[in-house]
């Protein structure tokens, strides 16, 4: 065995002792560094032979060559411009290379001058780090186009692609490519009989060296037009024992690759299986953490779902945890209009999507026939057909997965959670299972609130303050405006509002509002009589009706209200403070509309609030 074989022999034991960290350490960071030098070791090494095509010979070498110079060969033959040298001489004649006759491709005239920007460049290549806010599929596709690029520049290729394959439905679709070329074509390929599809039906790698330009567009299909490639090679990626993709490489030049070069992307192609278990072991494990983090947040013990935006926000920020996505919606069953429609929508991309308030059609939509059968709908490829997913007048541009899951208690539907993504077949027969079986709390909180908002539709009293609640304080207000108006008599509402006390917040552990909201009701039912009808508005807010009152008597009656309200204080579990109220006054003579004389009353509470509070305005 000579010195050469030596030195092959021991670069080439670095690289099984490298691989055999990997198998042996469990620690995520030194997998991850000994996958790296694996890359720059392979690149060193395909570097290290391509340089020694262009190196000058030693003596030993020489020597060699010169004993495999045999008399009669025709030198006056074709010679490839790629090769390191070239015999010229006289035929017959050549014995051995000299100076005379030999003409390196490579000058070696004078030293090679360095950039100025030689460390910053190599610093800023070194240094460069992930994007941010993007999942591991992308983390994955990330890292993929690097070690294209560095495939493409060791090889000197014209292209360097990764192709996935997909045996469900036996086609490849290109991942990621570096190219010199800008007519790559983005479509997924069908197996035929060119030299991708004879990779995935032999299972095996290929290659080509003499491509004849009539027979390009037959076997390199992925360009939209022929490139004049000349050579390929391509080698299959198996996963689990199953083949998932193929990674390829092309060139203008004939004979460019070989046997060797198999074996070199068979080490490539190694490290990239390594860095797809590490990083499905990471994704799994991220995935689980989000997923426990949403169920927690939905069933903390301190929830409470007083009002629709309540239930939404708690359901927004729970459920989308539980899976990956780019635009996501939610559709609940309104008790009181009987319909379905969305009330809340979140689009992470710049397409269009749906909005709130969309009403659901039930035939021939996606989310329709989840509704109408109580399943799950999934669709892989949105692309593939002219789906609807929310009603027939929608404007939605997405091409990629759909996932509707219905939200059923007692075999009653109260709601459908919609997931889309750009990538198609994000979503698993495994996420639809984990989805039912978490949507079971989520079911009978909807249940609750729906049942809730059905029978508060019906009671005429807000529970906390047993006043008339919103809707039947107008309809109470109607009828009065409408018996003033044929008695001639002048009339005024009022609108009271309890003003925020964020400083006093702070003074109590707990939620003080409950006891403030009680003790302020009672002072303000203690100065009415019964010709005045009183109802709460909002949750800060109650309304009053003044009958055969004018807007001077009434401002007098809510200034000493005020002022007994701010005066007196209210004992809050062991502490006492006080709380002030502004109050706007409307007159409602010859006004019908309840809407109108409350909108008035509510302008001259606004100039009230503005002021600071605590204070009494009014409109005439």
């Amino acid at each position: 065995m000579d010195r050469r074989q030596k030195k092959r022999i021991i670069i080439f034991l670095l690289v099984p002792i490298l691989a055999s960290i990997l198998f042996i350490s469990e620690d995520l960071i030194i997998r991850l560094v000994v996958i790296t030098l694996l890359i720059i070791y392979v690149a060193f090494i395909i570097f290290l032979r391509d340089s020694l095509k262009f190196s000058k010979p030693e003596v030993d070498d020489i020597d060699d060559i010169e004993n495999k110079i045999e008399p009669g060969i025709n030198t006056e033959s074709d010679v490839d411009e790629e090769e390191s040298f070239r015999i010229i001489s006289k035929p017959k004649k050549i014995e051995v290379i000299t100076a005379e006759n030999y003409s390196p491709s490579i000058s070696t005239k004078g030293p090679v001058l360095k950039p100025n920007d030689l460390k910053e460049r190599f610093e800023e290549i070194v240094n460069e780090e992930l994007p941010k806010d993007i999942g591991h599929d992308k983390q994955f596709t990330f890292v993929l186009e690097k070690m294209l690029a560095v495939l493409k520049e060791a090889y000197q290729a014209h292209t360097a692609i990764f192709f996935w394959y997909n045996k469900h439905k036996d086609k490849l679709s290109i991942e990621k490519f570096v190219s010199n070329s800008k007519e790559i074509t983005k479509r997924n390929f069908d197996i035929e009989d060119d030299i991708l599809s004879k990779i995935v039906q032999n299972s095996e790698p290929e290659f080509m060296n003499d491509i004849s330009a009539a027979a390009e567009a037959d076997v390199i299909r992925y360009y939209n037009m022929p490139e004049g490639i000349k050579s390929f090679v391509g080698v299959p990626l198996f996963y689990n024992n199953k083949l998932i993709a193929i990674v390829a490489m092309d060139s203008k030049s004939v004979d460019v690759f070989g046997i060797e070069t198999i074996y070199s992307l068979g080490r490539f192609v190694r490290v990239i299986t390594m860095l797809i278990s590490i990083f499905e072991e990471k994704f799994t494990d991220s995935l689980t953490q989000q997923r426990l983090r949403g169920l927690l947040n939905l069933i903390e013990s301190d929830k409470k779902f007083q009002t629709e935006n309540d239930l939404v926000k708690a359901i927004r920020n729970s459920v989308t945890l539980f899976l990956p996505w780019d635009a996501f919606a939610f559709i609940y069953y309104s008790p009181v209009e009987k319909i379905f429609k969305i009330i809340s929508t979140v689009n992470n991309t710049s397409l269009k999507y749906v909005g709130n308030g969309l009403q659901i059609d039930l035939s021939g939509t996606l989310t329709g026939k989840s509704i109408t059968t109580g399943m799950p709908v999934k669709i892989d490829d949105t692309s593939l057909e002219n789906y609807l997913r929310y009603s027939k007048s929608e404007d939605v541009s997405f091409d990629g997965s759909f996932l509707a899951v219905p939200v059923m208690y007692d075999s009653q539907i109260y709601g459908v959670v919609c997931f889309e993504s750009l990538r198609k077949n994000a979503y698993s027969n495994q996420d639809i299972q984990f989805l039912k079986n978490a949507f079971n709390f989520l079911s009978y909180i909807l249940y609750s609130f729906s049942t809730e908002k059905f029978l508060k539709n019906y009671i005429a009293f807000d529970v906390e303050t047993k006043l008339l609640n919103a809707e039947f304080f107008k309809q109470r207000l109607k009828e009065e405006l409408y018996k003033a108006d044929q008695l001639k008599i002048t009339s005024a509402v009022a609108v009271i509002k309890i003003d925020d006390f964020l400083e006093q917040e702070s003074l109590f552990d707990g939620e003080p509002f409950p006891k403030v909201l009680q003790a302020i009701t009672e002072m303000i039912k203690s100065d009415l009589n019964i010709s005045n009808v009183i109802g709460r508005l909002s949750q800060r807010v109650f309304g009053i009706y003044f009958f055969n009152s004018t807007t001077k008597d009434v401002f007098l009656w809510a200034e000493k209200l005020r002022i007994k309200i701010a005066r007196k204080p209210i004992a809050v579990i062991s502490k006492q403070t006080t709380y002030t109220i502004s109050v706007g006054i409307a007159s409602a003579k010859d006004i019908l509309d309840a809407e109108e004389v409350l909108y008035n009353a509510d302008l001259a509470l606004q100039k009230a609030v503005e002021k600071g509070g605590n204070a009494v305005r009014n409109i005439n």
